[in-house]
């Protein structure tokens, strides 16, 4: 008997064991779990300890559990134009494959020991009859976080003279025909060339 180091208690542990390790059989899954720290990417993110909705399908396969799911989220961020806040919820769909440990010791190591180091760098691992879909769902729901939201796609965003929201100055804001300071002395010699 394999021991696994995962807690069978912690939200996104799931066990494998009312699957069974025979293929094709399969079990349908709900739980809400607690959103783990750091999803987030710039401006939006996913707030720790908010509720992420999981749907969870478990196939047993000839070479492990096939996890087919989809997380909904509430995220929030600000506008990257106005820097308003926001509020948005978020849906991503995952699938992913946690191979049995013993695939490893079937297959032999032989010559090829770099390449599947590699390839098990890449893949995931039943710990005896336990998954961690932690990684899994964090992957799915950061890759789908927008890089720059918007709280509308219209916003105008900011002035960049003052810094007032041009969406609640209007169509007249605007500060003349102001001149850079740097530029004063070209325009005097076009003014002196200009009356010769």
């Amino acid at each position: 008997m394999t021991l696994s180091r995962l807690d069978p208690r912690a939200p996104f542990v799931v066990d494998t064991r009312p699957l069974g390790r025979q293929p094709g059989s399969m079990r349908t899954h709900s739980r809400v779990v607690p959103a783990p720290d750091a999803l987030a990417v710039g401006m939006t993110g996913v707030p720790e300890g908010s509720d992420i909705e999981l749907d969870l399908r478990l196939e047993a396969v000839m070479e492990g559990v096939l996890v087919t799911g989809t997380a909904r989220a509430r995220l929030e961020g600000e506008c990257a134009r106005c820097l308003d806040p926001l509020a948005d919820a978020v849906e991503v769909e995952f699938q992913e494959l946690f191979r049995y440990p013993s695939d490893d010791d079937a297959a032999g190591r032989g010559g090829g020991a770099e390449v599947d180091a590699e390839a098990e760098e890449e893949d995931y691992y039943l710990e005896g009859d336990l998954l961690d879909l932690e990684p899994v769902v964090r992957d799915a729901v950061v890759l789908a976080l927008p890089l720059s939201p918007l709280c509308r796609e219209d916003c105008p965003g900011l002035c960049v003279e003052c810094g007032v929201k041009l969406a609640d100055a209007g169509p007249e804001h605007g500060h003349g025909d102001r001149i850079d300071p740097r530029w004063e002395s070209l325009r005097k010699l076009g003014e002196e060339s200009g009356d010769q």
